[in-house]
């Protein structure tokens, strides 16, 4: 994976179809998704159940992009080794799963992948002073993690304060929670470069009837490339 701060749409599969997941994934990569992101949920740190390393493992071998998998589980540390098994790119740990966020980062690039944390809606952007030598990527949540289809929340100042902490580092700002073509302007405008997006890409469409799917990505990403142009 080489480190550039383009746009890049990472749609979240847990908005598909997953009686029909392969050809859902082909469809939004063959109609401009950069990343494909993976929400796994244990009904203990957040109130949603999901999908395992198991599962993941047998996801990614529809994936020809990015696997970005998104750990809302407590804890961490055990499950490392089963998600590197299992295909996993990048790995996104939050730092309110656990008290030990730099001993689980140390294990993500370890085990050869790229080190995320994220960071709750209430969690400040200093979280991360600490620990900024030992990330690739920054998730910002913008709702309360658990479920898809939640109302956006405006976390700007967060993301310009990570900015400024971040620096020139190769570290990327991702957004999750509540992306649609509306609030793609507001995260891109304060310096958000992945934007995951779920029911804002899958909506109005199918893996048999996938332009929906094309009309939604390219909507996001204009919407964001707009603001960034203008800025």
């Amino acid at each position: 994976m080489e480190f550039n701060r383009r746009i890049k749409i990472a749609p979240s599969i847990l908005a598909a179809d997953f009686s029909n997941i392969g050809r859902e994934i082909k469809a939004i990569e063959s109609h401009g998704a950069d990343w494909v992101h993976v929400d796994v949920m244990d009904g203990h740190f957040v109130p949603n159940l999901t999908i395992g390393p198991p599962a993941v493992k047998a996801i990614r071998k529809h994936i020809t992009t990015v696997m970005d998998v998104h750990l809302m589980i407590a804890p961490v540390d055990p499950f490392v080794e089963a998600f590197a098994d299992a295909g996993a790119d990048i790995l996104t740990a939050h730092i309110e799963a656990g008290p030990h966020i730099h001993r689980t980062l140390q294990m993500i690039r370890h085990n050869g992948m790229k080190a995320g944390v994220a960071l709750n809606p209430g969690t400040p952007a200093s979280a991360i002073s600490n620990i900024i030598n030992q990330i690739d990527l920054v998730c910002v949540m913008t709702v309360n993690p658990g479920f898809g289809g939640q109302k956006f929340l405006n976390m700007s100042s967060k993301i310009g304060a990570l900015q400024k902490i971040i620096g020139d580092r190769p570290v990327y700002i991702e957004v999750d929670g509540g992306i649609d073509s509306k609030t793609a302007s507001i995260v891109s405008k304060a310096g958000a470069h992945v934007l995951v997006a779920g029911s804002a890409v899958f909506r109005n469409g199918s893996a048999h009837q996938p332009n929906s799917y094309g009309h939604n990505i390219n909507a996001i990403r204009q919407s964001a490339h707009n603001t960034t142009t203008a800025s």
